[in-house]
């Protein structure tokens, strides 16, 4: 079973930066946006798409064990911004959602189905709720409330930043998202 991680953080608190500890044939890169890493390596397997079809085919073909998908929440925002004026209004919108949430849950899916040696990172960003609380930035209650990505997933990554440092956090703090299997990366550092 391939494995699916999801990496999320806010903008800027090094997602895409982190990538470049990869050697340049080492992953493949998925990037939804199209947009330039910000480091200088380019990688030798690099998709530039938004379309879901395209994005199996590829993770089907990867010579690569390891892909990433960057940043994959705009999958969600570029099928909605492309389908929202379209669609008009009532039940039309409402099956839009829909399809944007079967879609994103046929993609998780699938890594699933990928053989057990193929780790696909799902890079997003985050949000806060009303409470405070840290989660994926999802478009639609239909991943929200009736799927929980996270919860289709055994690990998810926080990508944090202060003054000094960027680093990833494996630990829930109690008001986020964040997990990890038991003793898969060892005791946090403290301070």
């Amino acid at each position: 079973m391939g494995i699916p991680i999801l990496i999320y953080g806010r903008s800027g608190t090094g997602k895409s930066r982190s990538l470049k500890n990869f050697g340049e044939d080492e992953i493949t890169l998925i990037n939804v946006e199209s947009k330039p890493l910000p480091f200088r390596k380019r990688f030798k397997y690099t998709i530039n798409t938004d379309q879901y079809g395209k994005i199996m085919e590829a993770l089907s073909k990867t010579p690569s064990d390891t892909t990433v998908i960057d940043d994959a929440g705009y999958l969600l925002t570029n099928m909605f911004m492309r389908g929202h004026a379209s669609r008009g209004t009532g039940s039309s919108t409402f099956d839009l959602y829909n399809d944007i949430g079967d879609s994103f849950w046929k993609l998780i899916k699938f890594i699933k189905t990928l053989p057990e040696n193929k780790i696909v990172y799902i890079v997003m960003h985050e949000e806060q709720n009303d409470n405070g609380a840290v989660k994926l930035k999802m478009l639609g209650k239909l991943l929200e409330q009736k799927v929980c990505v996270e919860g289709m997933v055994t690990i998810v990554i926080r990508c944090m930043c202060d003054e000094d440092r960027h680093y990833f956090r494996v630990t829930n703090n109690g008001a986020d998202i964040t997990k990890a299997p038991e003793d898969m990366f060892g005791k946090p550092e403290s301070g």
